[in-house]
């Protein structure tokens, strides 16, 4: 494979960052491959992800949302998200839009292209060169079997963390738990509640 050749990613889960408190991990994967690419986001750019993966509806929308809705208002289409560079361990990342035929790149944070692409159903991609670097294979308990380039700030499994206080809960009450954290726009604990009871289902 070239390094320069474009390999498509998709979006795997987040997973609490080991290394920075607060933070989160965005686990990407090769479409076509084992490597896993760790990048670090903040909270809320963690919860604006997790709400659209977890498919949560917020009774109003949210700034991701918005821009959706702006962009469909005026016939702009998000093609595809391209993360083109790595430079000091911040990923750098583009959109390419189309309206009316035309395309047009913009600017923007990894964790921001990232939530477009996954309300718009655009695939993402990023090149070989930074899957060189980058690059994780984890094994079955989630720990990286094979690195390639820098250590990720990450080792945990990126499938979503369970906690034990909703051990309590019936289904029904976690499912009355997680409408009220919708309600209250509290998408972080809606997020954890959702995979708790999605847990539970695949039992």
């Amino acid at each position: 494979m070239s390094q320069q050749s474009k390999v498509r990613l998709r979006v795997l889960g987040l997973s609490y960052s080991q290394t920075q408190s607060g933070a989160y991990a965005l686990v990407l994967a090769e479409e076509n491959g084992q490597r896993r690419i760790p990048i670090i986001v903040g909270g809320f750019e963690a919860q604006a992800i997790a709400i659209e993966l977890e498919g949560l509806k917020p009774p109003r929308p949210l700034t991701h949302d918005l821009f959706v809705n702006f962009a469909r208002t005026f016939n702009i289409n998000i093609v595809e998200v391209d993360i083109y560079r790595l430079e000091e361990g911040i990923f750098y990342s583009k959109l390419i839009c189309e309206q009316d035929g035309n395309f047009i790149k913009i600017d923007a944070r990894t964790s921001d292209a990232v939530a477009l692409a996954i309300r718009c159903n655009a695939p993402i991609y990023t090149t070989g060169l930074i899957v060189e670097k980058t690059g994780v294979v984890f094994n079955a308990e989630g720990e990286a079997v094979q690195e390639r380039g820098d250590k990720p700030d990450t080792q945990t499994n990126p499938a979503s963390l369970s906690s034990g206080k909703y051990d309590k809960y019936s289904i029904k009450e976690l499912q009355d738990l997680l409408n009220k954290s919708i309600s209250n726009e509290d998408y972080e604990e809606a997020s954890h509640i959702r995979d708790e009871i999605q847990r539970r289902e695949e039992k």
